[in-house]
């Protein structure tokens, strides 16, 4: 496996997710007001969305981009796994 310039950021922002979720759990414990939880539920899915579409254009950027470039995979493998990650994005 290997570790992409961009994983420090990704995992700076799944933390801040993570961070976002503990709070919507300890929100509903409390009591907290629906708004506020779906305001805080908000900033989890933007944490999330925000870390997905970095990971997923990283790959795009660097993976697909070389394996075509230095001939390790084929130009259909290399559409086909493009296509896949299409659905993420």
């Amino acid at each position: 496996m290997s570790v992409h310039a961009s994983h420090p950021e990704i995992i700076k922002r799944l933390k801040r997710a993570e961070g976002h979720l503990r709070t919507v759990v300890t929100m509903l414990e409390t009591g907290r007001t629906c708004l506020e939880v779906a305001q805080q539920l908000q900033a989890v899915e933007r944490a999330l969305a925000s870390a997905k579409k970095t990971l997923v254009r990283d790959h795009i950027d660097h993976c697909l981009e070389h394996a075509v470039r230095d001939g390790s995979r084929s130009a259909d493998e290399t559409i086909r796994e493009f296509k896949e990650l299409a659905k993420y994005l």
